[in-house]
């Protein structure tokens, strides 16, 4: 199951279906307020929606399964696992968090969901340069796109990290070498989130490093998953 990052829908992960084994099924998770959920309220607290994703989860847990999330999805994702460890479901295999700290490590950015919509555009962008020019440059299609990215950012800025027991599948934690936001450093400390295997390492490229280096995490999932399909 894949988690989209802030302001992204399934699509992100639409061509990874090709690039990983044929025994793993890929299930890319479409968030209310994205793409052909456009029109939907978004959610703008992160534990509502992961309530929400567990119980549209539960009935798929009858084999075995991993859950992969980048930058905010990754968040996403050890909150799921929490909640399905709370509910005695299934866990997955592996928690794969991908160009995210370890939650536990404070926020250190000032929160900018409430900010008119001009001044939070231009802030997201110096951040994270993630806006395509053709969003930026069409105010009908801003419009339609900032309030679910507003919504996630409100996620993130009014998420709270509370001390819990380790979870007990493996994490694997991946990032870019050149992100500035997210450091090996951050990255290592999900360790402490885990009393299963853990493993951590960096590729090429910034924040969404994922998307020049494709292939090579597909590879690496590939690895990872490799034994954990039933196949």
């Amino acid at each position: 199951f894949c988690v989209p990052y802030a302001g992204a829908g399934a699509s992100a992960y639409h061509a990874w279906g090709k690039g990983l084994a044929p025994a793993i099924e890929t299930a890319a998770i479409q968030l209310p307020g994205r793409e052909t959920r456009l029109r939907e309220k978004p959610f703008n607290r992160l534990l509502q929606l992961v309530d929400a994703l567990a119980d549209q989860l539960d009935p798929h847990l009858d084999r075995p399964f991993a859950l992969f999330g980048h930058s905010l999805g990754a968040l996403i994702a050890f909150e799921v696992c929490r909640a399905l460890r709370r509910r005695g479901r299934p866990l997955p295999t592996q928690l794969v968090v991908s160009a995210r700290r370890a939650p536990q490590l404070p926020e250190t950015d000032e929160p900018i969901h409430a900010l008119p919509q001009a001044a939070f555009v231009e802030v997201v962008q110096k951040r994270y340069n993630a806006l395509p020019e053709v969003i930026r440059q069409d105010p009908e299609l801003l419009d339609l796109f900032v309030p679910g990215l507003r919504a996630d950012f409100e996620m993130l800025e009014t998420y709270r990290y509370v001390e819990d027991e380790p979870l007990s599948c493996a994490i694997v934690a991946i990032g870019g070498r050149a992100d500035p936001r997210v450091n090996a450093e951050g990255l290592a400390l999900w360790r402490r989130q885990t009393a299963g295997p853990f493993w951590s390492t960096t590729f090429d490229g910034g924040h969404f490093y994922l998307q020049p280096q494709r292939d090579a995490l597909l590879s690496l999932l590939n690895q990872i998953l490799k034994g954990s399909s039933g196949h």
